[in-house]
């Protein structure tokens, strides 16, 4: 995509391409190619056309059905920010009195957006002439435009004092090849930049990869990861005012609706732990009742906090596996109840769930090198019963655990 072929798809002829392609998008891309053509639409239009009604179609589970009418690049999709995870990050903003916000690196603008949809005024800054392009006629097809600026630019030449809050979201891609960066100090913006911005603004909020090694985590910040359905997309940092503890983890659904746990209790559409991050949990024996925390609470380094209110314990000190006496309803954790503790033997455990007529497994490990997939085929299950296993490690010695779900209301 150049700024050509998008100033193309914004014409009336565009717009009927678009709408042509996402009818024959989803199939086979050749069959689709030659459908629009064989009705004359020019060959770029065309493929210009497919390549927007394919990355629409994939950001629908991000966007929901805003995604239908935005522009985007496949790089920009894979970093953009989910749309629950967008809004959410924005009320909290509103909350603290924002009221205009400098987005620097603002990719396709779905932070951005997020922060116009909660009353935010925001001043966005991207590198990319395309992909700032786009920011701005996303905004535009959202009917944000008067609360959205988009800028082309260098994000650390942006003058940061006359707004009330700063949002940066680093490249973690390098530029023209798409792969992944891992060392913080080859993000762009880089780290160093991106760390000295708490110093000039007192509300900022930095978007890291959820794998940021918590000795980068500046003094006095919070640190913030979240999980989407279980599945852990990203983290971020609350810097200056913002921050209000050490670590959280925060849970969040895709589409509304309350948090439900393994015993049937409700929450709300998004749940916090809270705490240090620096704390230990107990060490005991394995239990009846087996906690597997949320993604989120195992990154924020809470898992104590979480063993705290569970009235559990590790059974290895270097294994987010909890365990108790009891069920109790948490939305940070998967609770199953154990039936066997087996040391690890490949023989035992198939003439176990064979005696048990099991031929179905959920596998769940932790601290265990074994693949679940070979380890289901090396099974040979049979029967019509279900089971969970947990592959892990107790006191140092592999282990599986035999267990079933937890009924609902405990």
């Amino acid at each position: 995509m150049d700024l050509d072929q998008l100033a193309a798809l914004r014409t009336p002829e565009g717009s009927a391409a678009l709408a042509a392609a996402e009818r024959v998008a989803g199939g086979d891309p050749l069959a689709a190619a030659a459908a629009l053509r064989s009705a004359g639409m020019p060959g770029g239009l065309a493929a210009a056309a497919l390549t927007q009604a394919e990355l629409r179609r994939r950001a629908a589970g991000k966007f929901g059905p805003a995604a239908a009418g935005m522009f985007l690049t496949r790089a920009g999709l894979e970093q953009a920010t989910r749309r629950v995870v967008a809004d959410r990050r924005a009320a909290r903003l509103r909350a603290a009195g924002v009221t205009t916000l400098a987005d620097l690196g603002c990719g396709l603008g779905a932070d951005a957006l997020a922060a116009a949809r909660a009353g935010i005024r925001v001043y966005a800054v991207e590198a990319d002439p395309v992909t700032a392009a786009m920011a701005a006629a996303n905004a535009e097809a959202a009917g944000l435009a008067d609360l959205v600026t988009v800028s082309r630019g260098d994000a650390t030449a942006f003058d940061v004092s006359g707004v009330d809050a700063v949002f940066c979201d680093p490249a973690r891609r390098r530029a023209g090849t798409g792969r992944r960066v891992f060392d913080p100090n080859a993000y762009s913006p880089p780290w160093d930049f991106v760390t000295g911005l708490a110093a000039r603004v007192p509300r900022t909020v930095v978007k890291v990869a959820p794998g940021l090694d918590h000795a980068l985590i500046p003094a006095g910040a919070e640190a913030e990861w979240v999980s989407v359905d279980g599945d852990l997309v990203e983290a971020a940092l609350w810097c200056g005012e913002l921050a209000e503890v050490p670590r959280r983890a925060t849970l969040l659904r895709e589409k509304e609706g309350p948090l439900v746990n393994a015993s049937g209790s409700k929450r709300g559409p998004s749940n916090h732990l809270t705490g240090t991050g620096a704390q230990e949990a107990p060490v005991g024996p394995v239990r009846r009742f087996l906690y597997d925390p949320d993604p989120a609470v195992v990154r924020a380094h809470l898992v104590a906090e979480l063993a705290a209110g569970l009235d559990a314990t590790l059974a290895d000190p270097s294994i987010a596996y909890l365990y108790a006496d009891e069920a109790r309803p948490t939305p940070f954790a998967r609770c199953l109840e154990i039936t066997d503790v087996l040391p690890f033997s490949l023989k035992r455990l198939r003439a176990l769930l064979r005696e048990r007529r099991v031929g179905r497994v959920e596998i769940r490990k932790r601290g265990s090198a074994l693949e679940p997939e070979k380890l289901r085929r090396d099974l040979r299950l049979s029967g019509d019963e279900a089971a969970s296993l947990a592959l892990t490690r107790v006191a140092g010695d592999p282990t599986v655990l035999v267990c079933r779900p937890v009924p609902a209301g405990g």
